[in-house]
């Protein structure tokens, strides 16, 4: 990550005074919230522990990165095997050692497991020993989650008890287990859960993904609601395409050009730009990164039970 616009160590002390006592005062009884915002700083997670959900590839391993880049030590799991309703396959576990010794390269601990997210004992396992070894979690990304394709009248009943379980099951799953860390450390926190455009909005041919990521924008609120008090934030990233395997799939490609035999990644790239207002057919999980690092830090210290879209303007299209 690019750190040279962040501010200098002159630029800090200045907020520092401008932010005076009286402002220190009004914030000083919300547990876990920051004596100043601003933007990320190079040491922004400094001490701190990231819990993260389907990190040994895509959008996880970014994740993974870009925290550990600001600071922090890494934790989390990633189910490393494929699954007979899913499209594409998933991560391996040379994936997720990938992952572990990238975090291990930026100088940081990690403290990652195989596991499923729909295994509540086995979440709960990784959990203890991530608070043996790290001894805290203080923020969690419930970003685990799988995509398949369906008309609603042929959909398998598997299909979509899969999908329901992993995408808004597995996120409520990974949130209750890390919660007890949460709040026994009193220190507030951010809980930030991958939400899609399909959560605001439907889509051809995912009904069963749709009614998931709507789902997990219902658990932000609620969770924002009953967790402020502890000075824990709840939010949600709602990305648009992202450039992983999950798009690039042949399943996928069908249906963004069903008339095509077999389509291709470069068959599917007009009509994907032809969702967007900004002139690409997908986005990278940097970006993704980039709101999620954000919502977690102290610069978004006093924002919770939103739901940022990261689309490239697919929700706000007027399509006439």
């Amino acid at each position: 990550m690019d750190h040279d616009n962040l501010r200098s160590a002159q630029g800090e002390e200045e907020g520092d005074e401008a932010f005076g006592a009286e402002d220190r005062e009004r914030t000083r009884h919300v547990p876990g919230v920051p004596s100043i915002g601003g933007p990320l700083r190079p040491h922004e997670f400094e001490g701190q522990v990231v819990f993260i959900t389907g990190l040994a590839r895509g959008q996880g391993r970014s994740h993974a990165y870009g925290f550990a880049s600001l600071g922090a030590d890494i934790a989390g799991i990633d189910r490393c095997d494929d699954l007979a309703t899913v499209p594409y396959p998933l991560a391996n576990d040379a994936d997720l050692d990938g992952t572990a010794a990238m975090v291990r390269k930026l100088g940081r601990r990690a403290v990652v497991e195989v596991g499923d997210v729909r295994d509540r004992v086995r979440l709960a396992a990784v959990v203890e020993r991530v608070m043996d070894e790290l001894g805290r979690i203080d923020v969690v990304v419930a970003n685990a989650g799988i995509f398949s394709v369906g008309a609603a009248e042929t959909l398998s009943p598997e299909s979509w008890a899969e999908v329901i379980d992993v995408n808004l099951g597995g996120v409520w799953n990974t949130v209750q287990a890390c919660l007890p860390a949460m709040i026994s450390g009193n220190r507030g926190g951010s809980i930030v859960m991958t939400s899609s455009i399909g959560g605001l909005r439907g889509l051809l041919q995912c009904a069963h993904y749709v009614a998931s990521k709507h789902g997990v924008l219902g658990l932000v609120e609620a969770l924002a609601n009953e967790l402020g008090s502890y000075g824990i934030r709840v939010n949600a990233v709602c990305p648009t395409n992202v450039n992983t395997p999950m798009i690039h799939n042949v399943a996928n490609y069908a249906t963004f050009r069903p008339d095509l035999s077999h389509p291709t990644s470069a068959d599917m790239v007009e009509p994907a730009k032809d969702m967007h207002l900004l002139a690409t057919p997908w986005i990278e999980p940097e970006d993704v990164t980039a709101a999620v690092t954000w919502l977690a830090s102290r610069a978004a210290r006093f924002v919770t039970g939103i739901a940022l879209p990261i689309d490239a303007g697919a929700t706000t299209k007027v399509v006439n």
